[in-house]
């Protein structure tokens, strides 16, 4: 059976199919008793629009494409919603992609969201995309990095200074008195690890008796930092660090799972194992030891992004810009304070 047709739609109100398509997208130039009986029209054949096959004629679509590492982040999810509500206010929808820190993942929603026409890309990159995006642009189609910023400064971008977090997580480690600490995290192929675990590195240097320990983990999961806390608990307690820096918090409630569920261990967080965790998602509040924990503002990232996204849309001219949010430390049990 053949699709209803916007003709379809005109026969059976009696007007032309201009009129069928100013009622759609310009309804102020109709009257009301004309609107009233196109859109019965509408009802009562069952007709949807071919929005794609209009966007393609103006050439720009409603649709934002938002590409980040892993979706089942809570941080990301909130960086998403954030990004959903700006666009929403333009009339606007936002198109998930979850790379899942995957190189030929991320190229395959690069590829759908350009043959989608997107207004613009939103992403949160793993592999080096930076040629990609250039190709994008040069098509009409703009970029925002979010959660990391342009090595070379060509894309906009919207982050949170790593280094400074990691420098925070640590250095408040150190004032409680902790003197062997680990850092919990990977792959360092991701910028924002990389840069966390340089922040732990700087305040580290800068305080006298102090060592740190590198643990690299295969992916930023709670099954990953539970494997590591695992494998610290298991230790003898001289060999075990005093204190533990995850990269996020869903490393951090891993280890936290492995250091509290062992039954008749000795091992008490905080009092033999201090951890901050990083991105301060709600689970860091609500866990049996109630996280530490660098807060990032993911919602205004997500938005932030968006505003740019659309700046730039108005006016390709516009030269390229980094917004560089500073972290927070929030300090809860975990910690001992």
């Amino acid at each position: 059976m053949a699709a209803t047709s916007i003709r379809d739609v005109a026969s059976r109100a009696g007007v032309s199919v201009g009129t069928v398509s100013n009622v759609m997208n310009h309804p102020d130039k109709v009257s009301a008793a004309v609107a009233e009986r196109v859109h019965a029209a509408i009802t009562d054949l069952g007709f949807v629009r071919n929005d794609a096959a209009r966007q393609l004629r103006a050439g720009h679509s409603r649709t934002i494409g938002l590409i980040v590492l892993d979706s089942r982040n809570p941080f990301f999810t909130d960086l998403a919603r954030g990004a959903e509500d700006r666009a929403a206010d333009s009339g606007l929808v936002v198109m998930l992609g979850n790379s899942g820190e995957d190189v030929a993942r991320e190229s395959t929603y690069l590829d759908v969201f350009e043959e989608q026409r997107v207004r613009g890309v939103l992403i949160s990159p793993f592999g080096d995309v930076t040629a990609r995006l250039e190709t994008l642009r040069q098509r009409g189609t703009r970029a925002v990095l979010v959660d990391r910023q342009s090595e070379d400064a060509r894309f906009s971008s919207v982050s949170v200074d790593d280094v400074a977090g990691g420098s925070l997580a640590v250095g408040h480690l150190i004032a409680t008195g902790r003197r062997r600490i680990a850092f919990v995290g990977g792959p360092f192929e991701i910028r924002q690890v990389w840069e966390r675990r340089r922040g732990a590195e700087m305040a580290v240097a800068a305080a006298s008796g102090v060592s740190l320990e590198i643990i690299e983990v295969p992916a930023l999961t709670v099954l990953a930092g539970r494997s590591a806390g695992e494998a610290i608990a298991a230790r003898p307690a001289a060999d075990r660090p005093d204190a533990v820096f995850a990269a996020n918090d869903l490393v951090a409630m891993g280890i936290l799972q492995a250091l509290t569920m062992r039954g008749s261990t000795d091992i008490s967080v905080p009092r033999d194992i201090a951890l901050v965790g990083y991105d301060d998602i709600d689970f860091a509040r609500a866990a049996v030891v109630p996280l530490s924990s660098v807060r990032q503002p993911s919602a205004l990232i997500g938005q932030t992004a968006v505003d740019i996204l659309m700046e730039e849309t108005s006016d390709p001219a516009l030269e390229p810009r980094a917004v560089v949010f500073q972290p927070e430390l929030v300090v809860r049990e975990s910690t001992g304070t």
